[in-house]
């Protein structure tokens, strides 16, 4: 992230209309928080049929967003226009892109440089990606400098965190917009300092994943009970205080330096203890049953829906409570100008 830009990013006040690359799972909940945050979207997907359910599915992005408290239901919802190709952009004004496409890198680089070859050179270019590195991402592309990582945790609509993440060539400009737009937006952008695989929430994920799928690979526990574990236990503490503040809580008085004198031993035998995991056909048929005997017969339509409802009343307390410790970031409208 060392080359300069020739052109300033455009910063949060001159954001109106974001362009939405992709209308699957992500990108149709990118457009509706968005749109529910008042922006014009244009969605570029060539599917015929899954651009006539985008209406449904952004109508629902509001209904919770509402429910959450994210947006108000008196203001205006912003304009979505469908388009089936990314040539379309040329003829438009975009200020933003948020890119959704599939997880393979040759599309992705395709769609990249589709997308900077038709733009202004100020437009910056988020992409969605849960694990690619934006080096590989901007590979081709005529202004590397405005392209970088834009990851937001699933469902985008309600979860507030985006991972920003620079390549090789994205400037700190970049960089620093994006955080102030994703900011402007309502999102809680968080910055990494350099490129890993899998980003950071990805990472952390995997890891919880990884000891869950050994724990029943082991016998420990069931799906179903490994599962209750983290949504009646850790996932509830984890939901306003990360791991690091969980500890830190834990050690009374003496914070996290009172936890280590006390846990030092016998945290390091749980991390020595943890599972090594290799999968196969039969851990992934083992989980496959066990999740589809816990799902009681529902549609995953069915379970996304109370997924979204149950994550709005999270969200609603969290708005009426903030953290003390949340780092106070400009949350501006997207009329307002982030210096």
């Amino acid at each position: 992230m060392t080359r300069a830009t020739t052109v300033p990013p455009r910063a949060a006040g001159r954001i109106r209309r974001i362009a939405v690359v992709g209308a699957g799972t992500i990108g149709a909940s990118w457009a509706g928080y968005f749109s529910g945050k008042g922006f014009d979207v244009v969605v570029v997907e060539p599917d015929a049929a899954t651009g006539e359910r985008l209406a449904e599915r952004i109508a629902r992005c509001h209904q919770a967003m509402v429910a959450a408290r994210l947006r108000d239901p008196a203001t205006a919802i912003g304009q979505v226009t469908v388009v089936a190709d990314v040539a379309a952009l040329a003829r438009d004004t975009i200020d933003f892109v948020q890119e959704n496409v599939r997880e393979q890198l040759p599309l992705k680089q395709a769609t990249l440089r589709a997308l900077d070859a038709l733009l202004p050179p100020d437009v910056l270019i988020a992409s969605s990606t849960s694990g690619l590195g934006a080096s590989d991402l901007q590979d081709g592309c005529s202004h590397p400098q405005r392209v970088l990582v834009g990851h937001p945790m699933n469902p985008p609509h309600l979860l507030p965190l985006v991972e920003i993440v620079g390549g090789r060539a994205t400037s700190p400009d970049a960089v620093q917009a994006a955080a102030g737009i994703y900011a402007a937006m309502g999102k809680r952008p968080v910055v990494l300092n350099r490129e890993v695989i899998g980003h950071l929430a990805t990472r952390l994920t995997v890891a919880l994943w990884r000891e869950a799928a050994c724990l029943v690979r082991d016998g420990v526990a069931s799906v179903a009970d490994v599962d209750a574990a983290v949504t009646h236990g850790l996932g509830l503490r984890l939901a306003v205080a990360g791991p690091h503040l969980s500890y830190h809580l834990g050690g009374g008085e003496g914070g996290l330096a009172g936890f280590f004198a006390w846990a030092r031993e016998p945290l390091q035998h749980w991390c020595d203890d943890l599972g090594t995991l290799t999968l196969d056909a039969d851990l992934e048929a083992t989980l496959v049953a066990g999740v589809t005997a816990a799902a009681l017969g529902h549609s995953g339509a069915e379970l996304a829906q109370w997924r979204d409802t149950a994550l709005a009343g999270v969200l609603a307390q969290r708005q009426a409570t903030p953290s003390p410790t949340d780092r106070k970031l400009p949350i501006l409208s997207h009329h307002a100008t982030v210096d």
